[in-house]
């Protein structure tokens, strides 16, 4: 993310934002991120088990964090491997987050 400028962003910003928010607005992705916070690098077969939902429900939500940035994706063979994406965790969590939602502090 860049740094702000006057605390205006633009309308990409916007929306990259708002693409983050929306895949945070489920309780299934909230402990998808908690499980992987928590793991490391983990195979989509590990998390089936762990999120008790089939692999075709897992990977809708997989994809929606992935889409959003928050998750890393890498293929080995015939298996996907998930990670948080630490930075733009870090960004949502950061002074500038704040400095958006509260410019005057």
């Amino acid at each position: 993310m860049k740094q702000l400028v006057n605390n205006h962003l633009s309308h990409q910003e916007l929306e990259d934002f708002q693409t983050k928010f929306k895949a945070l607005a489920d309780t299934k992705r909230l402990r998808l991120l908690n499980v992987l916070s928590l793991k490391g690098k983990t195979c989509v077969c590990d998390l089936t088990e762990e999120m008790q939902m089939s692999q075709s429900k897992l990977s809708y939500h997989l994809k929606i964090l992935v889409d959003a940035n928050l998750l890393k994706m890498e293929t080995k063979g015939t298996w996907n491997y998930y990670s948080v994406n630490e930075t733009e965790v870090d960004a949502l969590l950061s002074e500038q987050l704040c400095c958006i939602l509260k410019p005057s502090k």
